[in-house]
């Protein structure tokens, strides 16, 4: 399905019936329900057959798995309270409810191809059981740390199969064959397992803070719904679980129809909407590079204006999405980060990255950077500081790049702007004095930060062409081509 104008138009629909008819605690499980629903609605068609029905089920299992292992342990095992029983059958029969329309008609369905069958049905839930009952043996034994230990790994090992588009098409081709269909057709675009990538984030993030003893106590509804919350299913932003627990307890007092809630949750997503369907959408009509365009278009002067035009286009685009996301939250009752804060005018790329999604970033700086510079500062002999700086950043944006895709294209452009960063941190440590004396001269500060921002716009565009392009040899080329070669 995707998040296009009927998706907004129903998602706000739900939201404002939500407000008005739905009262107390009741609109936690209203919107637990949602969001389960949505999982299995917003997933597109996938040539694979059944697929579409299994990858969103995967989801969910993989979710009630990682509340699982995240339960907060004393001595003892704690027993499952009746809310979690309740949750636990609240999502099964979101799950069982899109199963049954098979027995639709195909212009009545609301899943992208027909469900499989009962047998498939219990096939997962005796899996999802299975899989359950295993952690909870292992948790009886003490093994908590182990099993989340694992969790993250197999999120990871799950991510580098649907990012590398060699194993994705191995995956597919294994799957048309076991479902009997062509497995010469297979493709890596065969398994667009939607959200995933912030679904990855938000249940590593769950692990992790478990690990470290600062994840709050969370049901197993709360749980659920943070990690599919559906306005910020398809793309972000990542919220924290500690954040998204406080709405979710204000819930059951929030004001039904608050013209001020309602109003601005109403504003963002007209906002959101302009940028992505008429700016960004009018950009995509021939005035933003593509790959083809690439290829086309050999004058560096329109090479250029073609990548202004995509660098505008994919923010507007990103950043609609995101408007959208907050203001369904905001119309739900749950504020959502921001992320986004007029990343364009910044005049460094230190300030860039605090702009350009930002709840990205700070989820992989607190996850990586920071964890990887402390393990550098341990070693002995320590490596110097410039050392460790120097590989905190290039990880951690390759880290970035690589969540995108695990590409040569992807790595270059993670790469491009670890070392920028770098290369800003340095220039910045060595340059403190002369901006000190820069600012009792505000003529000339005002020049300079116009040429700053100028130099950091350049930057970012130059680096969306290895972002942009898929294949490393055409990248190479459209550099080389915007300036003459």
């Amino acid at each position: 399905m995707g998040l296009g104008l009927e998706t907004i138009l129903v998602f706000a629909l739900f939201a404002l019936l939500y407000a008005g008819l739905i009262r107390g605690r009741a609109r936690r499980w209203a919107l637990l329900g949602a969001s389960a629903l949505a999982v299995f609605w917003l997933q597109p068609w996938l040539p694979l057959r059944y697929a579409d029905f299994i990858l969103p089920s995967l989801t969910l299992v993989l979710t009630i798995a990682g509340w699982w292992v995240t339960r907060k342990r004393g001595e003892e095992v704690q027993p499952v309270r009746r809310e979690d029983w309740a949750a636990l059958g609240v999502v099964m029969a979101a799950a069982l409810l899109m199963g049954m329309n098979r027995f639709l008609a195909p212009d009545l369905r609301l899943t992208p191809s027909r469900p499989p069958g009962p047998p498939l049905w219990l096939t997962i839930i005796a899996i999802a059981a299975l899989i359950l009952t295993l952690i909870a043996w292992q948790l009886r034994r003490g093994r908590q740390k182990a099993l989340l230990l694992g969790g993250v790994f197999l999120i990871l090992a799950l991510f580098v199969v649907l990012k590398t588009p060699a194993l994705t098409e191995a995956l597919a081709r294994w799957w048309r064959g076991l479902t009997g269909q062509d497995q010469t057709l297979a493709s890596a675009g065969d398994l667009r397992w939607l959200g995933f990538s912030y679904v990855s984030f938000r249940l590593i993030h769950t692990l992790r803070d478990r690990q470290s003893g600062l994840l709050p106590e969370l049901g197993l509804a709360e749980y659920v719904t943070y990690v599919v919350f559906f306005p910020a299913f398809i793309a972000g932003p990542i919220d924290r679980a500690e954040r998204f627990q406080k709405d979710w307890l204000a819930l059951p007092d929030m004001q039904g129809v608050s013209a001020a809630r309602l109003g601005e949750g109403a504003m963002r997503i007209l906002t959101g909407m302009f940028k992505k369907f008429v700016i960004a959408d009018t950009l995509a009509m021939g005035m933003a590079l593509t790959p083809a365009l690439a290829q086309q278009t050999h004058h560096a002067l329109a090479l250029w204006g073609l990548l202004y035009g995509y660098a505008f286009r994919l923010y507007f685009d990103f950043a609609g999405y995101t408007d959208i996301a907050i203001g369904v939250g905001l119309m739900l009752g749950v504020r959502l980060p921001e992320n986004f804060k007029r990343p364009y005018l910044s005049q460094d790329i230190t300030s860039f990255w605090q702009r350009w999604h930002i709840t990205l970033s700070n989820w992989v700086r607190f996850y990586l950077f920071s964890p990887l510079t402390r393990a550098l500062l341990r070693r002995k002999p320590r490596p110097s500081p410039t050392l460790i700086l120097f590989l905190g950043l290039m990880a951690t944006m390759i880290a970035i790049g690589l969540w995108h895709g695990i590409t040569w294209t992807f790595f270059v452009w993670g790469a491009w702007h670890g070392l920028g960063l770098f290369i800003h941190k340095q220039w910045s440590d060595r340059t403190r004095k002369w901006y000190r004396e820069l600012a009792k001269h505000p003529w000339r500060k005002r020049a300079w930060s116009v040429m700053a921002w100028f130099l950091t716009f350049q930057f970012v565009a130059l680096g969306w062409v290895w972002f942009l392009l898929p294949d490393l040899s055409l990248a190479i080329r459209t550099f080389l081509r915007l300036f003459g070669f």
